[in-house]
């Protein structure tokens, strides 16, 4: 390499929404969504927040772009697959992808400005179910019990001191110190006879919720027969 070569700056990647968005994604991870603001990205992308302003008008824009982005990566159920398995993936696949982005639980369906990606989300669950038998109020039943448990079981595994197989010992070896006196036997139950187990994971308690739930809404969808059907 010649030394004029190697004297160069280095080349600057040009500005553009697609990567203003992208570095406020990457920087909402890092930092939470407390720490993403226009002076804090324009900081990590090297620039002045007047130039962030040509792509983005304020910070909730910002939102609606990387919350559509996280929609992006989640994959849509088919109305042409079978739909408890279709949930059932569905589900796993928000989980997923709330663990990669733990801010955005918070922040899925808050946008009054939804993106492309979360309406073509929104759009292919309703389907898969309408197209199951569901009815229309069903449907939004279903829907929601859905999303309550997965925002709600992503929210609860992502507060927990422990993450992970076996990280529990760690954790609650303290704990156990309080049980001594005999004062908490149901405590002490599940912990040595559950959690405390080798491979325990917290993570693995969401199947079972989520079956549990699948197969309860199975029930109401109604049969060809006139089997019996319950509306609320």
């Amino acid at each position: 390499m010649s030394t004029t070569a190697q004297n160069l700056p280095p080349k600057r990647v040009p500005l553009s929404r697609e990567r203003v968005l992208g570095c406020a994604l990457v920087l909402a991870d890092e930092s939470g969504i407390a720490g993403l603001t226009i002076r804090s990205l324009a900081t990590s992308m090297g620039t002045k927040p007047m130039s962030l302003y040509h792509y983005v008008s304020n910070k909730d824009e910002i939102l609606d772009g990387i919350v559509d982005a996280v929609f992006n990566e989640i994959a849509l159920p088919s109305p042409a697959g079978e739909w408890r398995q279709e949930m059932y993936e569905r589900a796993h696949a928000v989980r997923r992808a709330l663990k990669r982005h733990p801010w955005a639980v918070g922040l899925l369906e808050t946008r009054s400005s939804p993106g492309p990606s979360t309406l073509r989300h929104h759009e292919a669950t309703l389907a898969t179910l309408r197209t199951a038998g569901f009815s229309v109020q069903m449907t939004a039943h279903a829907y929601a019990l859905l999303d309550s448990y997965t925002y709600g079981s992503a929210l609860q595994e992502a507060a927990l001191p422990f993450h992970g197989p076996d990280a529990a010992t760690e954790v609650t070896a303290s704990i156990m110190n309080l049980f001594a006196e005999g004062e908490y036997p149901r405590l002490v139950e599940i912990a040595t006879e559950r959690v405390l187990k080798p491979g325990y994971d917290f993570g693995d308690e969401f199947d079972f919720g989520l079956n549990l739930i699948l197969d309860g809404l199975a029930k109401v969808i109604p049969h060809p027969d006139g089997g019996a059907t319950v509306e609320e």
